[in-house]
């Protein structure tokens, strides 16, 4: 997984457990894709803070996923929900019994709203 995808995943998950200065200059660098330069000027702080402040919390956010692994989970679900969506989507091109289409794609449409929830 891409790293800046990885981090700004791991902020969806845990970054209400960072303190309101914490989020707000890792929310910049991973949500609005700001340098820590540009994070330095807009909170009045230097570009070394706004550095090791995004180090810290990246450390933070990959500490609590080595011990709670919900971002793992979360993927490996999310991963299993598509492979059910897929056989449901080739069953649904082979079957002709109305009933068990009907229920096929009830289960497509189920899998697709959990996917597209998260």
């Amino acid at each position: 997984m891409e790293r800046i995808v990885e981090q700004a995943m791991l902020y969806d998950f845990y970054g209400e457990l960072l303190t309101a200065h914490q989020k707000e200059i890792y929310g910049d660098y991973v949500q609005n894709d700001l340098s820590p330069s540009e994070i330095a000027q807009d909170h009045g702080i230097t570009r070394q803070a706004a550095y090791d402040m995004i180090r810290r919390c990246n450390n933070i956010l990959e500490g609590y996923e080595e011990k709670l692994h919900l971002l793992q989970k979360f993927l490996r679900t999310k991963e299993m929900v598509m492979m059910i969506n897929h056989h449901a989507r080739d069953i649904l091109e082979q079957e002709s019994d109305q009933e068990v289409v009907e229920k096929l794609k009830e289960i497509e449409h189920i899998s697709n709203a959990i996917i597209e929830e998260y």
